[in-house]
């Protein structure tokens, strides 16, 4: 009993931490922002996208309260027709401009080199870059009140974290699991204020630079063989003196990741180990989450009739799970009912995604729109 009541608390104390990020310390882009008055460039890496372009290529030509927007698209050897969609979305629009990429060279990942040919081809007097994929449709207000936030907020790197949509079985399990993450486990004030690098988090769907900040961090050269280059380059900024933050950005961006649970299932596992990184670590931090998380309500169950106090406890620690899983959605424009009360199994499939993540990198079989990541 003392070691579930020591559960019951910790679990507790990790939902109050939920709450205090998402009630006090997570940002909030304004959705009546001030019209910007510097460039500001748009840059849009595509590989294969053929069928998700045009949504969000004609919300970025759709921007209002940017006078001084441009967007450059980079066909990073895409074998689907991208650019030809690209170019019948853009039309003459004099704003789009659309540069065909080269191949990454040895030591480049494809995304910090597709995101470094872009930040380098910009338009020189841009002063702030708006780095975008392709499966993200901005609302109109979206690049004026991130860039408004950038400013307000004095930081060098803003990543305002769009509303994930979520059509399948697979994504409703999983999805909600990032902001969930860094919700519950990443103090917000702390890391917008420490300059520890390690202290850092940030999602490449969206993000906002100022460009002079992303110069003097090396920009994504700094992280040419990263495969989480976003939380890499959060990290650069601050080792050379910036400052980033969180934002929740559900307002205004969507973002549907995958389309189906192959996709998902291999997106995770491309990149889950990078994020633990070492393999003890990540068996730690999973048998960690399984304890809080998945075992009180198999004890809860297994105790309903031989040990109700135990069984009653065990049940209180699961709700209060729940809880910081209806907290998160809340505060970022997700679904939690009835999806919340899954979350003993979204940790488990986390748990399993993880395992698969390490062993298909000890066999050097981890790929991404067919190159390879590890």
């Amino acid at each position: 009993m003392t070691v579930l009541l020591a559960l019951l608390v910790a679990v507790a104390a990790l939902t109050g931490h939920t709450w205090l990020n998402a009630a006090r310390w997570l940002r909030r882009p304004t959705d009546r922002p001030d019209e910007v008055d510097e460039p500001v460039a748009v840059l849009l890496p595509l590989r294969d996208e053929a069928t998700r372009v045009t949504p969000c290529l004609r919300a970025l030509l759709a921007q209002r309260g940017v006078p001084g927007l441009r967007v450059v698209v980079l066909d990073d050897g895409s074998t689907d027709g991208t650019a030809d969609v690209v170019r019948a979305v853009a039309g003459d629009d004099p704003r789009v401009t659309l540069l065909t990429g080269v191949a990454p060279p040895p030591g480049w990942l494809g995304k910090p080199h597709a995101c470094w040919q872009l930040a380098t081809r910009a338009d020189p007097d841009a002063t702030a870059l708006v780095f975008v994929d392709a499966d993200v449709v901005l609302a109109p207000h979206a690049v004026a009140a991130a860039v408004t936030e950038l400013r307000a907020a004095r930081v060098t790197l803003l990543s305002p974290y769009p509303r994930i949509v979520v059509a399948t079985a697979a994504d409703r399990l999983v999805q909600p699991l990032l902001q969930w993450l860094w919700l519950t486990f990443l103090p917000l004030r702390a890391m917008e204020r420490s300059p520890r690098p390690s202290l850092a988090a940030a999602g490449g769907q969206f993000l906002v630079v100022d460009r002079a900040g992303y110069t003097a961090a090396g920009g994504h050269a700094a992280v040419a063989d990263k495969i989480l280059e976003d939380v890499e380059l959060a990290r650069a900024v601050k080792r050379t003196g910036g400052r980033i933050a969180l934002a929740d950005g559900s307002r205004l961006a969507t973002c549907r990741m995958y389309d189906d649970w192959p996709q998902l299932r291999d997106g995770y596992s491309k990149s889950l180990w990078a994020s633990f990184g070492h393999p003890g670590a990540a068996a730690a931090v999973v048998a960690a989450l399984l304890l809080l998380y998945t075992a009180p309500p198999l004890i809860a169950l297994g105790f309903a009739t031989t040990a109700p106090r135990v069984s009653m406890v065990a049940l209180g620690a699961y709700l209060l799970g729940v809880a910081g899983r209806v907290l998160t959605a809340r505060a970022t424009g997700g679904r939690w009912w009835p999806d919340a009360l899954a979350h003993p199994v979204s940790v488990v499939v986390l748990g399993w995604l993880t395992l698969r993540s390490y062993h298909l990198r000890k066999r050097r079989r981890l790929t991404w729109r067919g190159r390879p990541v590890s």
